[in-house]
Order: structure tokens, then C-alpha cells, then sequence
């Protein structure tokens, strides 16, 4: 009773990608997103499972979570979506890894240095066609990539971008982008004499837009089972993660008692409070304080006081019958009651991304079927 646990369903999983890969053409690659540590799911197990439903491309952020994968499987392609280093490239060349290049000066590095190893690196362009951040700027990416194309030590066999927004009800943004980055894509291809491998979708272009879909998608999110509960989305995916704790007090107080740290709780007649064995030490925000609530004997129960750093105290009511040992869902599902991601994140003004990578990593992962 002293910690919270992790429930990850594997057979959801499975599902999940069944369900996304049905929506698809068949030659579409499905390149699932699994940086920090899966979203929180715990990596190894996830890329096991996946490539086991005939997942073919992985995506990280940075090389050593490529190793990771790479110890996992060993014939799937891993795209780092991050900036791989120089001193990453024998790295990258014996464990076939393939980094995106972000710019002339980072492609010419790359390509020089395994150059003068003996090698041809292959690699993707991330052009930034609005979202700011990584890539080269699309007015001048063609002429950019004219001056990579001839480097030994390059291969240049794929390129992307990255939406900033992707709004059902208005996707000028998106399809400004989408036209800035064909246009790019269709430049580089010509200067290059040969097909590349396009990918452009993360889940929620992915879940909206089927044109978009081209060779591979970079789906994560909607795996494992957030954003897709709109109207109009190709596929419903469901929740993979619980993650849940147990009750180690129960204590029956007084109307007008303060209840955690400077008393932001006072009991507005005699209740009872337990106290869970979890806190902001293991993920669980310390904006659900008086806002959260947590399912106990199939009843949603709510947060009273601060969430502190191992403990987090709970209105059970006066007529409980909670009892130490009882399990808590802080994610998840009690009989006909869920609490998930998004609800926690909605009540924190987040996203379901940031409540998910923030569950401790040190937390025991559960996986089902083991």
C-alpha cells in the first residue's frame, strides 16, 4: 500500500492500432510516436506490442530513446524527430537509425562526418512550413536541400513538416501549410531524380484529414486512446493506461474541520476523509487540489485539501463504507464511473499529453496481459 501503480492494457493497444490501421490505405505506414517513454506508457513494452501488430516505424525525440527501441526490435525503422548530434553518428550508422536534418548547416555535419567514416547516412528533411520550431524555412528549402543532395555521406530518402494547428472547423492554416510543404516536397523530389517518403500527419491531422495521410503517419496521441472522441474523426480509440492506488486511512471527522496544508478544505458537516498513498511526487497535479476526484467502490469521490507531495486526502462521506486497502482509479474505470487523462487535464487548463509523461516513470508499469 505504499505506492501507486501503472495498469497498462496491451490488448487495447492492439486494438487501437487495428482500429487506425483499417482506417488507411494499405500502403501507408503508421509511424507510432513513442518519445517519453510512451507517453508515460512505460517504451519497451509499447514497442513490443506494437510491432507485434505489425507496427513498422517507430518515432522519438532523441537518440537514446532510438537505442532503446532498437534493443526492442530489430527490423523496424526508427525516425529520431529530434536533432541528432555529430558524435551520434556512428551511433546512428550501426544501429541504423535515421534522424531528421533540420538544416543545411546540421545536414552538412551530419553528412560530412559519416563521410569520413566510409558510410551514407540516411536521413529525412523536416521543412518548417509554419510551425516555427525545427526544420528548414520553406522559401529556401529546395535550394538548401540542392546543396545536401550531393554529400557522400548522405542519403535523403523522406521528408516532412509538422502542422501548428489542425481545426475541423477551419483548416486554412493547415492546408497553407499543407501546399507550402507539397510544393517543397515536389521541388526536392525533382532535384533528386527519385521518389521520397512523405509524411506530414500527427494524430489530429490524421483523424480529420485522409488526403493528408501520403506514405506514413505519425500518430500518438490517438493510440493510445486521447482526441478522438469529436464528431466527424475516422476511428474512436479508447484509453490503454489506468493508473491507480490504495486508501492507507479513513478517519471519520467533525463539521468545520480543516482538512491539509493552511486548511484550504473545511468539512461543511461530519464526514469521512482517507488519505491515498500518491502525490505530486508521483505525477498527480497539484492543481486537482479541491478540484479532482477519484473513484472508490465504483463512486466518484472528490480531492478535499492541497494534493501533497505523497498523500492526497478524500471526501468519502459520512456513510462510507471505505476501508484501508481499497483501491482507488486516479485514471481509469470503476464499475459504470471513469475518470481520464482529459478529464484531470481539462480540470488542470492542460492537455491529456502533459498529465500522461508526468505519471513518475519509477512507478511500477502492470502490463495486461503480462
Amino acid at each position: 500500500m505504499k505506492h501507486s501503480w501503472v495498469e497498462i492494457n496491451l490488448e487495447m493497444l492492439g486494438e487501437n492500432i487495428r482500429h487506425m490501421r483499417s482506417s488507411m490505405r494499405r500502403d501507408t505506414e503508421i509511424i507510432f510516436v513513442v518519445k517519453a517513454n510512451a507517453y508515460g506508457h512505460g517504451l519497451r513494452r509499447i514497442v513490443q506490442c506494437a510491432a507485434d501488430h505489425g507496427v513498422r516505424w517507430f518515432g522519438v525525440a532523441y537518440v537514446e530513446e532510438a537505442i532503446v527501441v532498437r534493443e526492442v526490435v530489430s527490423a523496424q525503422d526508427v525516425l529520431i524527430l529530434g536533432v541528432a548530434g555529430v558524435e551520434d553518428v556512428p551511433v546512428l550508422l550501426g544501429q541504423r537509425l535515421t534522424p531528421m536534418v533540420v538544416s543545411l548547416q546540421h545536414g552538412q555535419a551530419l553528412g560530412d562526418r559519416a563521410a569520413s567514416l566510409g558510410k551514407t547516412l540516411p536521413v529525412h528533411l523536416k521543412i518548417d512550413t509554419g510551425m516555427g520550431r525545427l526544420g528548414f524555412a520553406w522559401e529556401d528549402a529546395a535550394q538548401q536541400a540542392s546543396v545536401l543532395l550531393p554529400n557522400p555521406g548522405l542519403d535523403i530518402r523522406g521528408i516532412c513538416t509538422h502542422f501548428a494547428a489542425v481545426k475541423p472547423t477551419n483548416l486554412a492554416s493547415a492546408e497553407q501549410q499543407m501546399g507550402r510543404f507539397s510544393s517543397v516536397a515536389s521541388a526536392v523530389e525533382r532535384l533528386a531524380g527519385r521518389k521520397l517518403f512523405r509524411h506530414v500527419s500527427s494524430s489530429r491531422a490524421l483523424l480529420y484529414v485522409d488526403d493528408w495521410d501520403m506514405d506514413g503517419v505519425r500518430p500518438g496521441i490517438a493510440l493510445y486512446g486521447y482526441g478522438t472522441k469529436g464528431s466527424n474523426v475516422r476511428i474512436n480509440t479508447f484509453p490503454v493506461l489506468q493508473w491507480k492506488t490504495r486508501v492507507i486511512q479513513v478517519k471519520s471527522v467533525p463539521a468545520n474541520f480543516p482538512v491539509g496544508y493552511y486548511g484550504s478544505y473545511i468539512t461543511p458537516a461530519p464526514t469521512k476523509i482517507a488519505t491515498l498513498s500518491i502525490g505530486y511526487a508521483d505525477g498527480y497535479p497539484r492543481l486537482l487540489s479541491n478540484k479532482g476526484c477519484v473513484l472508490i467502490r465504483g463512486r466518484r469521490c472528490p480531492v478535499v485539501g492541497r494534493v501533497s507531495m505523497n498523500w492526497v486526502t478524500i471526501d468519502v462521506g459520512l456513510e462510507s463504507e471505505v476501508a484501508v486497502g481499497d483501491e482507488v482509479a486516479l485514471i481509469g474505470e470503476q464499475g459504470a464511473e471513469s475518470i481520464w487523462a482529459d478529464d484531470l487535464a481539462h480540470l488542470c487548463q492542460t492537455i491529456p499529453y502533459e498529465i500522461l509523461t508526468d505519471i513518475n516513470p519509477t512507478l511500477e508499469r502492470r502490463y495486461i496481459p503480462r
